[in-house]
């Protein structure tokens, strides 16, 4: 099996990490990362270090490469990048796939599957999602910094080939599970994901700040309650009681935490703001929803 790992930033390096490591000396099985710049260079000179809450290690791939088609056709490919790079990520691979190839995207969002099928029609694209906090700490160093590191994957096939992808990830050491109710699994992480995004960037606070503060918390949860009415017209039925369970979630994390899109938007980087606060905007367009919350947000951070 040819393994290639698109995106070896924190999570892609975590996971893709074990992948490698695991199939270090199997000579039927090959992880290659699809890197760049001086992460890809150092870890073609010593391989990649992953520091994790279970244990530290050094995964040598069998190749790195910032060029797709010069590893040959994959087997399996899992898409780790933003999701703003995910369409012109994935048009690299358009030489190195054929109709069994099977393609995993575990970005944040909910519409994945169908902007990857999109690039790559006659692969087979399966919807994911992952818990976890890592970073590249430095070139060639990527830290898990929390999470509980599960990795969900599926559609609504019972396909023997995907229980075989679990069971491989799975003796990775990574705690898979393949889920045939995936865009279910997938809107309860976003629920909470992409209002607390939102909130903590257009409001400037950490997740304690939010919470403390009774005007931030009551536009988290205008935004919560915005997100769950578009779930339901795509069909997508969450727990009743699912904005209160995202609310208590907050609670659990450090007083500290903040969110990848306002990190993102404090050091100036491009964000993701428009798969998460626009994405719910062009969702009630199309379903003649208001979403106050979601544009009052979106008009201020699209400015900045």
């Amino acid at each position: 099996m040819n393994i290639a790992i698109m995106g070896i930033g924190g999570v892609g390096g975590y996971f893709g990490g074990k992948l490698a490591k695991y199939c270090e000396n199997k000579k039927d099985m090959k992880t290659v990362f699809i890197a760049r710049g001086k992460h890809l260079e150092e870890i073609l000179k010593n391989g990649l270090k992953v520091i994790a809450d279970e244990s530290t290690f050094v995964a040598r791939p069998y190749k790195a490469s910032s060029d797709p088609e010069s590893c040959g056709l994959f087997d399996l490919i899992i898409f780790c990048v933003k999701s703003y790079d995910l369409e012109e990520s994935a048009k690299l691979f358009k030489n190195c796939v054929n109709k069994n190839t099977v393609a995993i995207t575990i970005l944040n969002g909910v519409n994945n599957s169908q902007r990857l099928k999109a690039v790559l029609p006659d692969t087979r694209i399966l919807d994911g999602c992952v818990y976890i906090g890592a970073s590249i700490e430095k070139a060639g160093v990527v830290r898990q910094s929390g999470g509980s590191c599960q990795f969900y994957f599926g559609d609504e096939s019972t396909s023997k080939e995907y229980l075989e992808i679990e069971q491989l990830l799975i003796d990775a050491g990574i705690k898979a599970e393949y889920r045939k109710d995936i865009k279910k699994v997938i809107w309860e992480k976003y629920m909470f994901v992409s209002p607390l995004a939102s909130a903590t960037s257009y409001c400037k606070k950490t997740f304690g700040e939010i919470m403390e503060d009774e005007q931030s918390k009551s536009i988290l949860i205008g935004l919560l309650k915005e997100v769950e009415n578009v779930s339901k017209y795509q069909k997508i039925f969450l727990p009743d009681d699912i904005c209160k369970k995202s609310i208590d979630k907050v609670s659990l994390f450090p007083y500290e935490t903040k969110s990848s899109l306002q990190m993102d938007f404090e050091r100036k980087k491009k964000t993701e703001l428009d798969i998460f606060t626009g994405y719910i905007i062009n969702c009630a367009k199309e379903y003649g929803l208001s979403v106050p919350y979601h544009e009052k947000v979106y008009k201020v951070l699209s400015s900045i």
